[in-house]
């Protein structure tokens, strides 16, 4: 395949070359190695390269499939591939090898989906920011000098910059969404439990994490959900069946839908103008497709909710941190062994008591319930993803000696992504804009628990009438 030729088609496109014989796997498995050796060294998105395990998939052969044979990369975080280490961004993890596959890997592989490599991510995915110690920051392709977003800022980076036509992503506070706004990219967070996090674990970060991808196209993220959702034996939750395949969602028609609209800061802090004007002009755009838009948001108690995610969150990490030390068999971290403010958060969750942990549950379940009711009266909510544009690289600074500065700086920023994740419902970050020096906007679109298909019908809608696909960075 020519250079120009790889990078015009999305994994469905790829895939259906393969399928027609225009081109074999193997030559766009080259193709994807080319352009990783080409634009990683300036990017740094991939950590681990995978071209031998890549080839031993194709040569086994690969199932037929709407995505066989397209290549993709696994996130570096708690996602395991037989034989393949796994970092999660961390020195404390080096030397980790899974012994199986997870759930999800597992079902790329039985879809056909090509695996080429582990995309880059800050430590624990704690991070709105792709700039870990242990491999160095990823680089923004529309502009080296500022943030890929995070915590899959790798993977957003590497699709950006064509690499590879999708990756895997994950979002436990909008790790999904923020990174595919920084890169301009389609990035859903499924509907909690649509995907399974097994067989080592029942659920992320105690039900508020979840995986999927940062995409092109609208329609590979809903053939991508289709190859990889539903239940394992042992899942402790999953998520309503969809009433049918997801891709037959992208291009149906919407209806008139109620969406409600806010550009509020939920803490009522500054929004930066341009997130504003982002979302007030695709808010002018759905309406001229025929949809009702009104202000209207779900209100929470701010103060409850970001003491419930530090909770949680710190929990987890702590978690993590003694699993590991007890494999290694030890009872301490050595020193310089995880970044700062992961050592901190750590023992701010050891320090947590079960009642405080309880009280956090509540806390997002009392979200959940809020926007429940909300979305009785409007179909969809429409904001901004962040209060602003990607940030120069080293603004959020996980070696800081203060947890609550760095907490306190992270969720101002990141402040309409947390509550899908409380809520549990789905929610997508649409790439519609750019700042005048060339950086993408995203904009959030976000539904009820189990009603992602609302959201592929409003997304395909929105990326036929102003498309963005042939949209891409100079580098």
């Amino acid at each position: 395949m020519s250079f120009r030729d790889y990078e015009g088609y999305d994994m469905m496109g790829l895939a259906q070359l393969i399928a027609r014989r225009a081109v074999t796997a193997g030559e766009v498995l080259a193709a994807a190695i080319e352009r990783i050796e080409r634009w990683n060294p300036k990017i740094n998105a991939v950590v681990q390269r995978m071209d031998e395990a890549a080839h031993h998939q194709i040569d086994r052969g690969l199932p037929a499939g709407p995505l066989s044979g397209a290549p993709y990369l696994l996130k570096d975080l708690y996602q395991p591939y037989a034989g393949v280490p796994v970092s999660n961004g961390s020195r404390l993890f080096d030397g980790y090898v899974p012994d199986s596959d997870g759930t999800l890997t597992e079902r790329l592989k039985a879809a056909g989906v090509v695996i080429v490599g582990r995309s880059n991510t800050p430590e624990f995915g704690l991070n709105c920011t792709t700039e870990p110690v242990r491999f160095g920051p990823t680089r923004n392709p529309w502009k080296p000098t500022h943030s890929a977003g995070g915590s899959s800022g790798g993977a957003s980076a590497a699709v950006a910059s064509r690499m590879v036509p999708a990756a895997h992503a994950t979002d436990g506070g909008g790790s999904v969404r923020i990174p595919a706004a920084h890169c301009g990219l389609f990035g859903l967070k499924p509907t909690r439990g649509r995907n399974p996090a097994g067989p080592d674990v029942g659920e992320g970060w105690s039900g508020l994490a979840c995986g999927h991808a940062v995409t092109r196209s609208v329609r590979d993220a809903a053939a991508l959900l289709d190859a990889t959702s539903g239940p394992a034996p042992g899942d402790p939750y999953w998520a309503p069946p969809p009433a049918r395949p997801f891709i037959e969602e992208v291009g149906a028609d919407p209806g008139r839908l109620r969406i409600g609209l806010t550009t509020r800061h939920p803490a009522g802090l500054p929004v930066a103008e341009v997130c504003r004007k982002a979302t007030e002009e695709t808010a002018k755009l759905v309406a001229d497709l025929g949809h009702r838009v009104e202000e209207a948001a779900p209100t929470i108690d701010t103060e409850a909710a970001l003491v419930a995610l530090r909770v949680i969150i710190g929990a987890n990490v702590a978690a993590a941190i003694g699993y590991r030390l007890r494999a290694l068999g030890r009872t301490g971290l050595k020193i310089g062994e995880v970044e700062n403010i992961t050592a901190l958060w750590a023992e701010d969750g050891r320090r947590r008591t079960a009642a405080d942990y309880a009280a956090a549950i509540l806390a997002v379940h009392r979200i959940g319930r809020r926007y429940g009711a909300f979305f009785q009266r409007y179909d969809v909510l429409l904001s901004p993803v962040v209060a602003g544009p990607p940030p120069p690289l080293g603004t959020f600074d996980m070696m800081g000696e203060s947890l609550d500065a760095y907490f306190t700086m992270l969720f101002d920023y990141v402040c309409f992504t947390p509550q899908f994740n409380s809520s549990g419902g789905p929610a997508a970050s649409l790439p519609l804009h750019w700042t005048d020096d060339g950086l993408p906007i995203g904009v959030q679109i976000g539904a009820d628990l189990g009603n992602e298909a609302v959201l592929f019908r409003l997304a395909s809608q929105i990326e036929a009438a102003r498309p963005w696909i042939g949209k891409r960075p100079a580098l």
